[in-house]
């Protein structure tokens, strides 16, 4: 559930701009949540190393804690240094999509808290393809956990304003960054299940068909 002080959050609503997304970067830092823009919908983002910052996340979504959040990175070098393995095959399938919307499953590193995936091995790693987000990303020395920025069973936001209508007095800040251009989650992928095969966990923006030019699906 929500604590009072999260209920009564002034969510500040500002154009994305060079110092809107540093003003983002230092909330992140100090555990607060941030929404912005991806090319798939918003995401809601604090840091991913901080038990605390991440529990806030479960909170605002009214979401339980028994679900694992998703994390983005900037690079697919971070994201190898968010895993504790990292394989050819995410090698290829990373260099193949992203920037983009595929998330990919991998066992977990020690920079993501056991909070992010409630308790478990693994953890859904992703470089999105905007640059909005990406600027907030290598703005932030840590993974930033980013679910989608609405409340627990309603519908993902890709506007600003249905972020404040979703999410308005329970975080700290929304990057308005227009409409997002997909407006579909990212595809998620699981590669721990199936050796040298990838099990498709949530169908998304990215086809299966486009997945299947690059690995066997189980």
């Amino acid at each position: 559930m929500v604590s009072a002080d999260q209920q009564q959050l002034e969510t500040a609503l500002l154009p994305v701009s060079l110092a809107a997304i540093a003003q983002a970067a230092a909330l992140m830092t100090e555990g607060q949540l941030v929404a912005f823009p991806t090319e798939t919908v918003y995401g809601l983002g604090t840091r991913a190393d901080d038990a605390p910052a991440v529990r806030r996340i479960y909170g605002a979504k009214n979401r339980p804690a028994t679900k694992p959040l998703s994390v983005l990175v900037p690079s697919a070098t971070a994201a190898r240094a968010a895993a504790r393995r990292w394989s050819d095959l995410a090698d290829r399938l990373a260099t193949a999509f992203w920037p983009g919307p595929l998330t990919l499953v991998v066992p977990r590193g020690s920079l993501v808290a056991d909070d992010v995936v409630a308790g478990g091995q693994t953890v859904a790693l992703r470089v999105p393809a905007h640059e909005t987000a990406l600027e907030l990303l290598r703005a932030c020395p840590f993974p930033i956990v980013a679910p989608s920025a609405n409340l627990s069973g309603h519908p993902p936001a890709t506007s600003a304003s249905e972020v404040m209508e979703s999410l308005g007095g329970r975080i700290s800040l929304v990057l308005d960054g227009g409409a997002t251009p997909v407006q579909t989650p990212s595809t998620v992928l699981d590669l721990t299940r199936i050796e040298g095969r990838g099990v498709i966990l949530r169908q998304g923006a990215i086809s299966a068909a486009a997945l299947e030019e690059h690995i066997a699906l189980g």
